[in-house]
């Protein structure tokens, strides 16, 4: 049964508590929610604070405690009405969006980034993406949607953040989303542009390798009905990620003609794999002009289409279509 915090004004201990149990916590904008309010911390010997300086939501809708920001409390009631309707079957009142818009979303220079809600719209119901702790992990977008009145649990890289690429943060914003999914039985669709994990010392000081490896851990337990398009980058351990564990895991693994995959990514690879001829090049320009054509010949390669040949995808697709492929999910 899936349980529900509003929140609405101080919320402290106990009752914290109690939203902190639930799948998703909803407050307003004049909520602050902490474990211990102005007199427990007092008494401990924590100092002296005011109410309003305890978890204000400016605070816990970035660290993915509140999922919804309400504009007051009516509304609120209306998000809770909302949030529970994706879990009680198909509705008859649906609309689909202009099926050309899809074609329109990924730039034809591979190198720049688009907004993904933009992708997201073209392909589910008009209206019906409900994002959840959208200021969380920012680097993926999880949401509630609907396709020809059928609800799913959608997942999509942000290429505004870090290029798409996986960071902790929103590593365990896309297990805790799929746990959601799991638990009551809502078909995920996952719509892949990451270059991979991130990566590096900074990266390692955020318990990386534990928290990416959650996030297998809850893909490989997933029983629902789950897809992946890649509407553009594929590479390394973050798209396996995004597929559930592997290309081959999901019920189908098909990209859109801009799609590209790979071990990791492109400019990467070519710099490691080709790091003497890229060093034999004494003149600066001729060596750009050499990496520029060894990445042109990795990309194609790379390309969704090539890739296919070879099984590593189902199919390439007409974006337009890509709403029957996610129909081929429905329970």
């Amino acid at each position: 049964m899936p349980l529900i915090a509003v929140v609405s004004g101080r919320c402290f201990a106990g009752n914290a508590a109690l939203a902190g149990v639930c799948d998703v916590i909803i407050a307003t904008p004049d909520t602050n929610i902490g474990m211990g309010g102005p007199a427990m911390i007092e008494g401990g010997g924590l100092g002296v604070y005011r109410p309003e300086d305890i978890g204000p939501i400016a605070v816990q809708r970035r660290n993915g405690v509140v999922g919804i920001v309400a504009r007051d409390e009516a509304h609120a009631v209306t998000l809770a009405q909302r949030y529970l309707s994706y879990f009680q079957g198909r509705v008859t009142d649906w609309a689909a969006p202009d099926p050309r818009l899809a074609q329109h979303v990924v730039p034809q220079n591979r190198l720049r980034a688009y907004d993904v809600h933009r992708a997201i719209e073209s392909v589910v119901d008009v209206g019906s993406v409900l994002a959840l702790r959208p200021d969380f992990g920012v680097g993926i977008v999880t949401a509630l949607v609907r396709v020809e009145g059928v609800g799913y649990g959608l997942v999509a890289n942000n290429s505004y953040h870090l290029g798409g690429a996986i960071d902790a943060e929103a590593a365990d914003k896309l297990a805790d989303f799929l746990e959601l999914c799991e638990s009551f039985r809502l078909p995920v669709i996952s719509l892949c542009d990451t270059p991979g994990f991130m990566v590096g010392p900074d990266a390692e000081k955020e318990a990386a390798v534990r928290r990416f490896g959650r996030l297998f851990v809850v893909s490989a337990r997933l029983t629902v009905p789950f897809g992946m398009i890649v509407l553009r980058k594929g590479y390394g351990l973050g798209a396996m990620a995004m597929a559930g564990g592997s290309f081959h895991a999901p019920q189908f693994t098909v990209a859109w003609p801009t799609g590209e995959i790979g071990g990791m990514g492109l400019e990467g690879a070519v710099r490691l794999g080709f790091s003497k001829e890229l060093a034999a090049a004494a003149d600066p320009v001729e060596r750009q002009q050499l990496f520029e054509k060894l990445v042109e010949a990795a990309y194609q390669r790379g390309k969704a289409l090539h890739a296919a040949t070879t099984f590593e995808l189902d199919d390439v697709i007409d974006p337009a279509d890509s709403r029957a492929w996610i129909g081929r999910l429905a329970p």
